[in-house]
């Protein structure tokens, strides 16, 4: 297994690191400030000079869409490549959007550009891969356990011409955004008499259709993360034109497992990153503070809670790797295993080194003047994102004891 970089993209690399460190991170503190200036669901001009500034940096330096992987229209990446350059723009809230790396855009672009006709490539790709609009992936629903995505009930009904589309989806990521121009939404199209598997479907629905109503947006403890905002909606007789089913009717597993697998990946990576960036408080704490005429990093137990946090990051970077390149093999069932077990171990271990941070800059650490509070809030909500950990671990499980038994599991 090859776990490196090739040369050229070693240098690429460095571009980014560079980059993030010279010119999104000194901006990321004046960005934070600026959501609570106004109105919160829409981005101040300083906001927005910031964030276009930064993008339209990146894309001059050619420095854009990375998650491109093995594309013509990217750089070649594999999965185990761009997991390093995903690890480096985890380190700031602004780094994927600044390089057009953002989920849940990257898994709906994969599906446009997998499954899309061309005139959803026309409307929709080529905006998002260009970076001028958002969208969002709309599956879970607030009254059915979504974890088992057969429970998924939104009704999506033939009528002539159209589907009609009726029910509540919630946790929205993007929904918030005012750039948010499209929707891929998971929808149930087949009865019970149709397999399991095939009773849903997938369909692209443009914003502000009549019928779509935000209804409010959810709080992550206590936050609502505008303007990006996960958010609770209603459909009601929601009249979408039928060439926008993707595929056609009983194919939403199919495209599904296509958009998560990849995308769960990316979301361990950038956790990584986020657990690089704690740390590297954390050292730098530890070295600067004194307490009991010591530097903290001599007090008590924090040579071992370093070093620690150390070999925990370098463990859970070396499992990803190994599920990106399990991915680049080109089998998914090869790779869900490897998949879920990073998607278990990446948040678990991040959410520990940065509890350690914490701890080490007191009650500094809880307040708004360290980003060490949102990154905790990030990485707890993402043992819940794309699968919960008892799904995940469920499924690690039935892929191990398989291999001694014929029983089905």
């Amino acid at each position: 297994m090859d776990f490196g970089l090739r040369a050229e993209n070693a240098k690429l690399l460095d571009r980014v690191r560079a980059m993030i460190r010279d010119e999104v991170m000194p901006l990321e503190e004046e960005y934070e400030r600026e959501i609570n200036t106004g109105d919160r669901w829409q981005y101040t001009a300083r906001q927005a000079e910031i964030l276009e500034g930064l993008k339209a940096k990146a894309k001059a330096a050619g420095l854009w869409n990375f998650w491109l992987t093995d594309s013509e229209k990217g750089f070649g990446l594999s999965t185990v490549e761009y997991a390093y350059f995903a690890e480096e723009m985890g380190r700031t809230p602004l780094g994927a959007e600044v390089f057009n790396c953002s989920a849940p855009d990257t898994g709906n672009m994969e599906v446009f550009e997998r499954y899309g006709t061309p005139k959803m490539k026309e409307e929709w790709l080529m905006p998002l891969l260009d970076g001028q609009i958002r969208s969002a992936y709309v599956m879970t629903e607030p009254n059915v356990a979504s974890s088992d995505a057969t429970n998924i009930s939104m009704s999506c009904v033939r009528d002539g011409d159209h589907y009609v589309l009726n029910g509540e989806k919630w946790w929205i990521s993007g929904a918030g955004d005012p750039r948010c121009k499209v929707y891929i939404v998971m929808v149930k199209t087949g009865g019970e008499d149709q397999p399991k598997h095939r009773r849903h479907s997938m369909i692209v629905v443009p914003a502000g259709l009549p019928g779509i109503e935000i209804l409010r947006p959810m709080q992550v403890y206590g936050a609502d993360d505008a303007p990006h905002g996960h958010m609770h909606m209603r459909f009601t007789d929601v009249r979408v034109p039928a060439e926008n089913m993707l595929i056609g009717e009983g194919h939403g597993f199919e495209i599904a497992q296509g958009r998560l697998g990849p995308g769960r990946i990316h979301h361990c990576m950038r956790a990584i990153g986020q657990a690089e960036s704690a740390l590297e408080m954390m050292c730098k704490r530890s070295l600067e503070r004194e307490a009991f005429g010591k530097p903290l990093a001599l007090l008590g137990a924090n040579f071992d809670i370093v070093a620690e946090c150390r070999m925990e990051i370098e463990q859970a970077r070396l499992l990803c790797l190994k599920a990106a390149w399990y991915m680049d093999q080109g089998d998914k069932r090869a790779a869900a295993p490897w998949i879920s077990m990073i998607k278990t171990v990446a948040p678990r271990m991040a959410l520990k080194v940065i509890d350690e941070a914490t701890q080490l800059f007191g009650a500094q650490g809880i307040s708004q003047d360290t980003s060490l509070a949102s990154k905790w809030t990030h990485v707890r909500t993402l043992r819940f994102a794309d699968g919960p950990d008892a799904v995940h671990r469920r499924q690690i499980a039935r892929a191990e004891l398989r291999k001694y038994t014929q029983m089905k599991i």
